[in-house]
């Protein structure tokens, strides 16, 4: 989860890194819209500071979100201060309201620390999806696809703010079901000096046969599908 440091740098570093929010936005939405025209409403769960439901706002009639971490939240209020947000849990949330879509992006799905949790969190995004509702899922990735050991580095300056971020990936459990992503920041400012923080991001390692049996027993009709703005594709729910 990310904490007060690296919320304040998420949208400067994805950026700057080339990370496309509108054309992310608009492939989700399309899949939305050609399983359920006039799809009304929509709720982002993990939505992180905002970015692609700012988005959404503009497609739907009525938007919300849900995100576990407070900095993200916070920054996501300030973002769009007339949308309605939550603290909670992807997990065991309930709004006790439905929408016609839901969606879950960047891999935030990883976070669920078992296979009995994301059958949880499954059945808690249906039950907040009318009948007929689509969910959008953007996976992590698979213990086929990971790749232990890649690093990626990154420098971006904005408003006289330098930062380097650095990251490591590995296992993070003998049997391979895990990921481990080991993040470093460097943050230089001409009047604020030097910062150094770090964090570990572990996320669970799910194969496809496992998303579907969670989303099918969730009540939804699955299928997989290849995205124009994601490696990881995306995982298409409509609920029965």
């Amino acid at each position: 989860m990310y904490g007060n440091d690296s919320a304040e740098l998420y949208d400067l570093l994805h950026s700057a890194r080339g990370k496309d929010f509108d054309g992310e936005a608009a492939a989700v939405a399309a899949l939305v819209d050609d399983r359920m025209p006039g799809a009304a409403s929509l709720l982002d769960i993990a939505c992180g500071t905002g970015a692609h439901l700012a988005r959404f706002a503009e497609r739907y009639e009525r938007v919300e979100g849900v995100e576990l971490s407070e900095p993200m939240l916070a920054l996501a209020r300030t973002r769009l201060p007339g949308v309605p947000f939550t603290l909670g849990d992807m997990r065991d949330f309930d709004l006790g309201r439905r929408f016609d879509a839901a969606v879950c992006l960047f891999g935030s799905i990883g976070y669920v620390d078992s296979a009995d949790a994301l059958d949880a969190t499954l059945r808690s995004f249906a039950r907040h999806l009318n009948p007929g509702g689509v969910l959008v899922v953007e996976p992590w990735w698979a213990p086929d696809t990971f790749t232990p050991g890649h690093v990626s580095a990154d420098v971006v300056e904005a408003d006289g703010t330098h930062v380097a971020r650095v990251s490591h990936a590995s296992l993070a459990t003998p049997a391979g079901d895990a990921s481990l992503m080991r993040v470093h920041y460097v943050v230089a400012h001409a009047d604020h000096g030097v910062r150094h923080f770090s964090e570990d991001h572990v996320c669970r390692l799910f194969g496809a046969d496992r998303y579907e049996a969670a989303f099918t027993a969730a009540g939804f009709a699955f299928e997989r599908v290849a995205s124009p703005v994601s490696a990881r594709g995306f995982l298409v729910g409509v609920r029965k």
